[in-house]
């Protein structure tokens, strides 16, 4: 089953109207460090084989990098391990600052 991709104005209306929404970003801690969503958590992409077992498979989660690639290997890799409740953020942090929020820095 292919992965929903969501734009960021989508994302942002998500965020808006979930509660328990997983904002996961698989960036290296120096990105996230820079520039993340508010709210979101931090598991790098090398870390998430290491990691996965403190995820909620059940969860609504969405997976944010820099521009989507990365989360899109997170997302299917996730999706492998029985994550059925996946969204890929297109044009990743990057997307989020032009689109929804110019106060996270770009890179």
């Amino acid at each position: 089953m292919p992965i929903t991709q969501l734009s960021a104005t989508e994302l942002r209306e998500k965020i808006r109207n979930s509660d328990n929404l997983l904002l996961l970003d698989v960036r290296e801690p120096h990105e996230f460090d820079y520039a993340h969503i508010e709210g979101s958590e931090l598991i790098p992409l090398a870390l998430l084989p290491l990691r996965v077992a403190e995820l909620d498979a059940d969860r609504e989660t969405v997976l944010v990098c820099h521009h989507g690639v990365r989360s899109m290997q997170a997302s299917n890799y996730l999706q492998g391990r029985g994550f059925a409740k996946l969204y890929n953020l297109t044009g990743g942090i990057d997307a989020w600052s032009v689109q929804c929020d110019d106060s996270v820095p770009r890179y």
